[in-house]
């Protein structure tokens, strides 16, 4: 289906430095049949914004039978049950894997049965492309916090970052042993490489066309730094070619990060994985003795970063608890379960903690940042992608 995109310009502004001063933009497109009126996501719940008051939000959501928050790490659960507790509501956190949050949402908009009144979502390109323009869930930004929050990450709303690196194991290693990202296209690599199954993590294959339509020449650049030569390609782009020789080279496909982060960091291994996984696993070198490192000398990026977007489900029932949990996440006590596992916060003034464990502050300058105002090429882009990998995986 063809969209048409209308583009908003958004800047990340992060404390954290010039880390992110880099430009992005979130984009709404609504298919024809969208229904009017809640095709660009301005659907009025609970009390109204003008004259807003905290305490008389708190006081109508405290009227209201309680929400249920989605999202994609644990860290959600602990998060609602503190939110209750604070305000005297009634809210439940369901950890929904990345993959399923859309197609959940969709489901309970179509039949009417919400469920999931707040969703924290980190794919972008399907909330711009597809939740926001149908109507399904609608952004809201609480006015008392316009002052904490750039202004252009308030519409839609976005509330963190959720950072993806680079990473390998420190006991058998003194330092990273990938230096470039062809690498893993070599031999030296071969079956060596642990990733998330691209046929399951739209995230992914979103990644590789960010690359392709907005860093292509900078592939092509690593491919002459490592090889010393020019790449010579068939294939649509520098991009294409690089997915198409880490797919021939046999990586392990798993389900999930935690899989992934087993498989590299692991004790005791001879000859551990090299792979890709959240900030958040890093904590297992804690937890469960993991010899995680984060691969600072990858070039170009030693990882990533993708928007995660505040929705609130447009048939929810518990409007003003839904809206208080979001006013509550523009907090540094709100947000600071999912600071803590290395996910950047938008809030000004807050930054990741020092004892942070995967140490991605150093390099949050390095990471490749999302630019959403192509997210509908993105959506639209996912079956080329996992084609090009389906028919070149060799396991």
């Amino acid at each position: 289906m063809k969209r048409t995109t209308t583009r908003r310009t958004i800047v990340p502004a992060l404390s954290m430095a010039a880390a992110l001063l880099l430009g992005l933009s979130l984009a709404g497109c609504a298919p024809s049949s969208a229904p009017q009126g809640e095709a660009d996501g301005d659907v009025e719940l609970g009390i109204p914004d003008e004259g807003f008051s905290l305490d008389a939000l708190i006081a109508a959501a405290k009227e209201e039978k309680g929400i249920t928050v989605y999202d994609s790490t644990g860290k959600i659960v602990d998060m609602a049950e503190a939110f209750a507790k604070k305000y005297g509501v009634k809210a439940t956190g369901v950890k929904v894997e990345a993959d399923a949050q859309a197609d959940m949402v969709i489901r309970e908009g179509e039949s009417g049965n919400v469920q999931g009144d707040v969703i924290l979502l980190s794919d972008a390109a399907e909330a711009m492309g597809e939740l926001i323009p149908r109507g399904y869930v609608t952004s809201w930004m609480p006015p008392d916090k316009t002052d904490v929050v750039p202004e252009n990450m308030q519409d839609p709303l976005v509330i963190n970052f959720s950072a993806n690196v680079w990473a390998y194991n420190t006991e058998v290693y003194k330092s990273c042993p990938v230096t470039n990202m062809w690498a893993l296209t070599t031999d030296d690599w071969k079956g060596k490489v642990s990733l998330q199954d691209p046929l399951l993590k739209p995230q992914d294959t979103d990644f590789w066309n960010q690359l392709a339509t907005h860093a292509d020449d900078k592939v092509a650049a690593a491919y002459k730094d490592y090889f010393g030569e020019d790449l010579k390609t068939d294939e649509d782009s520098a991009t294409a070619e690089w997915v198409k020789r880490l797919a021939q080279n046999g990586p392990l496909l798993n389900k999930s990060s935690d899989n992934i982060a087993e498989s590299i960091g692991a004790p005791g291994q001879d000859e551990p994985f090299f792979g890709d996984i959240a900030t958040s696993k890093f904590r297992e070198n804690e937890d469960s003795g993991y010899k995680l490192g984060l691969c600072e000398s990858m070039s170009p990026w030693p990882g990533r970063m993708y928007p995660k977007v505040a929705l609130i489900a447009s048939k929810t029932k518990s409007p003003n608890t839904a809206k208080l949990f979001v006013d509550y996440l523009l907090t540094e006590e709100g947000i600071e379960p999912q600071t803590s596992d290395g996910k950047p916060p938008v809030l000004k003034g807050v930054d990741l903690p020092d004892d942070e464990p995967s140490g991605v502050s150093a390099v949050l300058d390095k990471l490749y940042v999302t630019d959403t105002s192509t997210a509908d090429k993105d959506l639209d882009s996912r079956q080329y992608w996992q084609d090009l990998w389906q028919v070149n995986y060799k396991n």
